[in-house]
């Protein structure tokens, strides 16, 4: 039986709950969060777990997972060593690697770290689209093939990263998933300037991004991209992007950039110019 201990009981916490909470084998015991509200509907959701004040009131367990925000990580490791007998914990930020835990290392708890690459808007949601889900995976060996069995078990996909660049992996899944989403922003609001109606707007803006993910994923990111950044049509892309600078200046600079680096993108392959 593996005793897991929840500390932040929000989005990521609620969804690992859930998983948890099917399979035989595994016991969510004690769960804390800021507020204990939070750990209480915690609890009622996934039907596990029991809501708890402070870490002093949580029991032993074998594997603690902090799943809150980045800023609190380092703060919460340091009063796990301090009251808590050692064990393994795993953090769920993709930012961060496993020596945010060091004070947990010294004290001899084995540490690593678990970003599943998933949208976690809605727990629920979350918890039934799981199955697949990528998860970045580094830290003790022991730690790390903790959390390598238990992501298997829940239908993930564990994979190693590099401790030394995960603020650079991280920033692929920004660019990949929340940048994506800040463009079809822009596209919305371009498309009300212009006058479009906003179900149609909204219908162009499905069919375009369901196609250009769709082509990416049989393609690959240079053979998919098309537009006049790909044809090099430069005509287009001084009057358009000076149409975007003036509408929204913000949006002008974006432009720019990406047509530079779709440019370069279907030329060589790569954004970067030394790739």
């Amino acid at each position: 039986m593996v005793r897991v201990n929840i500390v932040g009981a929000g989005k990521v916490g609620q969804t690992l709950m859930l998983l948890m909470a099917g399979l035989d084998g595994v016991i969510v015991q004690d769960v804390l969060s800021q507020r204990r509200e939070s750990a209480l509907r915690a609890t009622e959701l996934a039907k596990t777990g029991r809501a708890v004040d402070r870490i002093a009131d949580m029991g032993a367990a074998d594997l603690w997972l902090l799943t809150v925000p980045d800023d609190r990580i380092a703060g919460v490791a340091e009063q796990l060593a301090g009251s808590a007998a050692p064990a393994m914990a795993v953090h769920c930020s993709g930012f961060l690697s496993s020596a945010v835990l060091g004070p947990l290392g010294a004290a001899g708890w084995r540490v690593a770290s678990c970003h599943p690459v998933l949208s976690f808007a809605d727990p629920q949601s979350a918890a039934q689209q799981f199955a697949g889900t990528y998860c970045a995976v580094e830290g003790d060996s022991a730690a790390v093939q903790a959390i390598t069995d238990l992501v298997e078990r829940m239908g993930g996909i564990p994979f190693a990263v590099n401790a030394q660049q995960k603020a650079l992996y991280h920033a692929a899944a920004v660019f990949s998933n929340n940048f994506a989403v800040v463009v079809q922003g822009i596209a919305q609001d371009a498309w009300a300037a212009a006058g479009v109606p906003q179900d149609v707007a909204k219908a162009l803006g499905d069919k375009l991004l369901g196609g250009a993910a769709a082509n990416v994923a049989r393609l690959g990111p240079q053979a998919a991209l098309t537009g006049p950044a790909a044809r090099g049509d430069t005509e287009v892309l001084d009057a358009q992007g000076a149409a975007v600078a003036a509408w929204h200046p913000e949006a002008g600079q974006a432009y720019r950039v990406l047509s530079d680096l779709g440019w370069r993108l279907k030329q060589t392959g790569a954004t970067k110019g030394d790739a």
